[in-house]
């Protein structure tokens, strides 16, 4: 798939009908729809419209786009996706995720939590037969 498909708008669960400064809006990864709770590491793209060269200046309200730690690595070490919104998107996040290792240690420490996902780091547990040798992955 397109990574430049995830940076599309996606519909997502309704924010609670409180009053406004009672609770905070549940976020979502726009890739993988994970759920990303307040405090938990994860990207978020902020994006506004402002014009340019016109008087009385006018300025959109300013969406925010948030991304799992796996799935911000994952897009980072991806290839650039099309449009330019999207490489404009993945270039930010690439910048923010290699600027720090704990991004992609949080979503490290998050796939070894998965059971099963990843091997304990046994070299052994790696190797798979095949009808002629082994392949490692």
């Amino acid at each position: 798939m397109n990574p430049s498909t995830y940076l599309r708008s996606a519909p997502r669960p309704d924010i609670s009908k409180e009053p406004p400064g009672t609770t905070l809006e549940n976020l979502y990864c726009l890739r993988c729809n994970r759920e990303l709770e307040a405090g938990h590491k994860s990207v978020a793209v902020y994006m506004f419209a402002q014009t340019v060269g016109v008087r009385p200046r006018q300025k959109s309200a300013a969406q925010r786009i948030c991304f799992c730690p796996q799935c911000s690595v994952s897009l980072a070490m991806g290839p650039p996706p099309e449009g330019a919104f999207n490489v404009a998107a993945w270039k930010m996040i690439r910048e923010v995720v290699s600027a720090d290792p704990a991004l992609t240690a949080a979503a490290w420490e998050t796939l070894r939590g998965v059971s099963g996902l990843l091997s304990d780091g046994d070299a052994a547990s790696t190797l798979r037969p095949t009808g002629t040798g082994y392949f490692e992955f």
